[in-house]
């Protein structure tokens, strides 16, 4: 089985946390985002939607419980975070079928 993608950060808004020298953050509602490509996972146009990249914090340092970079995120997307996963202290392992229909 192949290693799985890994998603960086879309935001609509960024912020400077100065005790980490001058570091850009994720602040407002946040998005998973492939690397090379120019749409979120959920399928919106970055340019278009004024979202800012963050290929330098990956999407499980969003969530609260990470105590990453989720200091100023009032939300994450919701199907993003169905595609990319919510890995965390109280992620639920993913879904798979046990016996599937003939």
């Amino acid at each position: 089985m192949g290693r799985g993608k890994r998603y960086a950060v879309a935001a609509s808004r960024r912020w400077t946390d100065e005790e980490e020298g001058r570091r850009r953050l994720p602040a407002g509602e946040v998005h998973a985002w492939e690397p090379g490509r120019n749409e979120t996972v959920c399928g919106l146009a970055l340019s278009r939607s004024q979202l800012t990249r963050f290929s330098h914090v990956t999407w499980p340092d969003v969530f609260p419980e990470s105590g990453g970079a989720a200091d100023r995120v009032q939300r994450v997307c919701r199907r993003c975070a169905a595609v990319a996963g919510r890995r965390g202290a109280d992620a639920r392992p993913r879904w798979r079928r046990i016996r599937p229909r003939p």
